[in-house]
Formats: structure tokens, C-alpha cells, sequence
């Protein structure tokens, strides 16, 4: 099934292998993309990986979180963002591009000195406190965000994703750890992915209703006594999906829990797919399709978990890292990826793989 193509809101997609947004580390100045950042999505497009999401790009210079990160907040970038799609379309791969706003994890920068949330909760991971959104910035960051999905379109992306996971601005929305608003922004599930419903419906007037909007939703905080979990989490989906989100690609963890979303030292099958139970109950509530992140590494498991209904796609970046060729290798025969999860390819001067034997280097 793992090359059996699939169909996203009319996008094809030649395989069931998803490259999964990682922050690259290789955005020069305000956040322009680079060619370096071409080079290796063209390389991934060559070793046929059948989606591409290319991370995590910012919608307001306020929502950055990262040094070296992709900006999506002026035209200026779709140039530049042009020249990378149309590296990677010369082989028939397809790609999409992950579009952020930071929120409570942003930077403190003396130009952007606090941060914004839906509630002012401390973060615990920075002794942060954010300050609580009001109307009118809500009703900016909606804004921001339809005009970096029309921004994605006009670059060429065949498909724009919206980062709901991890602890940033829209994945706080939908949690009810950062998320204690009493207006109509929160404590129902509806209120919670109003702002997600409101993005979407601003940015169709501007790209109609043909393109692609996914999304990349947390199921779990890692706070499974105070934050968002199952079976909420199916809820939440099911709202994305009547907002018009064509296909969901299920993640975890915020910072303050500590290393939920790249689980390190997954060395055996029983450690891989490790938030596998979340995407099969939003798999059986939405209609969808259905991505899987998350420490996979091995053939066999990733052929278990579209097989077995967890999910229709299989997403994974640190073993593309290392290992850019690795869906041909697994055509070819190969089982099981080299990839240790250690976690030393999040590298500040450029994503690479840093193990002591580095077989197969992108930079």
C-alpha cells in the first residue's frame, strides 16, 4: 500500500510517503528562503517522496520562533518560494508548505518584547507568560494567516498546512491547558477552532475552494490531565474537517512536556508509530485522509498502520535526514531505515544528520 497512489482534494499524490515539516535551520535574513533549502527538497522530490510539506514558515514576524526560520509574511518571498516548487514539480513530487504563527513560544526580541496566546498561561518550559489575545489581534492573526495561504498559492504550492500542533499560536487555541477564554474563542470544542474555521473561510475568497488546506493537529499535549487528549482530540478533528481542512496529519507534545513530538531512541518496532492510537480514533471519526507522524523507521510498520486503518499516509523527516533516498531504497528491497532517533540533526547552523556514522549527508 506504501506505493499505491491517493488523492487529496483532487491533489494526486504519487505514494502514501509524506516528508513531514522540520524546521530547517536555513532561511537567511527575515526569513527568505534560500536555495539551500531547494536543494533539498529537490533531492527529496528526485527519491520520490510523494508529499513535501516544507517547515514551518511564519505569518507575522511577531509569530517567529526560531533564528534562520522561513518567513511567509510579505510578498516578497513567493519568488523565492516559486523557484523552489519548481525544482521540485521536475520530478513529479508534490509539495505543500507548513504556515505558523509562534504564540506563546515566539522569541522576545526588542522589537516584539512579549508574546500572544488565547490566554495569559506561563510557560512553564521559558517562565514565559504570554499576553491574552484581544479581539482586534485575533481578528489580525486571521488575516495573516489568509494572506500567507494566498501568498503559498500564488508561489506554486500545491497544498498550504496549518501547523495546529506542538504548542504554537493555533494548536494553544485548541487546547484547554492554554486556552481558558470564556467568550466565543473558547471552552467549547467550536469556539476553540473558530479561529481555524474563520482562516479558512477568509482564505477561500481569495484562492477559491480547489486548494489544498491540511492541517497538523496535536492530539495530545503530553498534559493528558489538564491539556488537549483522546477523545477530545477526535472532536477537534471532526470540527477541522467541517471547516474545510482536506486532510489532517496527527501529531503531539508541547515544549513543557518535555520530548513528546521526537520521541529519541526508537529502536525497536514496539517503539515506532508512538501516537498510533490517536490517528486511528480521529481515522474512524473523519472521512479524510489521515496522516501518521512519529518514529517510524521500519517497512513492516509503516505498512501496518495503513493495512490496519490507522491511517492513509505515513510522515517522517529524521530518516530522510539521514537517509534522502530512502523510499527508493525501500522499492528496492530495503526494511528498515538507519535513522537511531537521536536528535542531533536539530542543528542551529543547518538540518543534517550528526551521528558518529553519517552515511548519507544532505549538507
Amino acid at each position: 500500500m506504501l506505493f499505491e497512489p491517493i488523492e487529496i482534494a483532487g491533489l494526486h499524490i504519487l505514494n502514501r510517503f509524506v516528508r513531514s515539516a522540520t524546521h530547517e535551520w536555513l532561511a537567511g535574513d527575515n526569513g527568505t528562503p534560500t536555495p539551500a533549502i531547494g536543494d533539498m527538497y529537490e533531492e527529496l522530490a528526485m527519491y520520490e517522496i510523494g508529499l513535501i510539506i516544507s517547515g514551518y514558515s511564519y505569518v507575522n514576524p511577531a509569530g517567529k520562533s526560531s533564528q534562520a526560520q522561513q518567513g511567509i509574511y510579505d510578498d516578497r518571498f513567493i519568488g523565492p518560494y516559486r523557484q523552489i516548487t519548481g525544482r521540485v514539480h521536475k520530478y513529479g513530487s508534490k509539495i505543500a508548505l507548513q504556515i505558523v504563527h509562534g504564540g506563546r513560544q515566539s522569541l522576545i526580541t526588542p522589537e516584539y518584547p512579549y508574546t500572544l496566546a488565547p490566554s495569559a498561561v506561563k510557560d512553564s518550559s521559558s517562565g514565559i507568560t504570554p499576553q491574552a489575545m484581544t479581539e482586534e489581534q485575533i481578528q489580525r492573526t486571521i488575516e495573516d494567516f489568509a494572506q500567507a495561504v494566498r501568498r503559498v498559492h500564488a508561489a506554486g504550492f500545491d497544498a498550504v498546512q496549518l501547523h495546529i500542533a506542538h504548542g504554537f499560536l493555533l494548536s494553544s487555541f485548541i487546547s484547554p491547558y492554554t486556552n481558558h477564554r470564556t467568550d466565543k474563542w473558547g471552552k467549547s470544542v467550536e469556539n476553540r477552532t473558530r479561529i481555524i474555521a474563520e482562516i479558512i473561510r477568509r482564505a477561500r475568497e481569495m484562492v477559491g475552494e480547489d486548494f489544498p488546506i491540511m492541517a497538523k493537529m496535536n492530539a495530545t499535549d503530553g498534559f493528558n490531565d489538564k491539556g488537549l487528549d483522546a477523545p477530545e482530540c477526535v472532536d477537534v478533528a471532526v470540527a477541522l474537517e467541517s471547516a474545510g481542512v482536506c486532510a489532517i496529519e496527527v501529531s503531539g507534545g508541547i515544549f513543557e512536556a518535555g520530548e513528546v513530538m521526537s520521541r529519541p531512541g526508537i529502536n525497536s518496532p514496539e517503539g515506532e508509530a508512538y501516537f498510533r492510537k490517536y490517528a486511528r480514533m480521529i481515522k474512524q471519526g473523519v472521512s479524510i485522509p489521515v496522516m501518521l507522524v512519529g518514529g517510524l523507521r521500519s517497512m513492516a510498520v509503516m505498512e501496518e498502520m495503513l493495512a490496519s486503518g490507522y491511517a492513509d499516509m505515513v510522515s517522517l523527516c529524521r530518516p530522510l535526514i539521514r537517509e534522502p533516498d530512502l523510499v527508493v531504497k525501500f522499492r528496492k528491497g530495503v526494511q528498515e531505515a538507519e535513522c537511531t532517533s537521536c536528535n542531533r540533526c536539530f542543528d542551529e547552523n543547518g538540518i543534517r544528520c550528526n551521528s558518529e556514522i553519517v552515511l548519507n549527508p544532505l549538507i
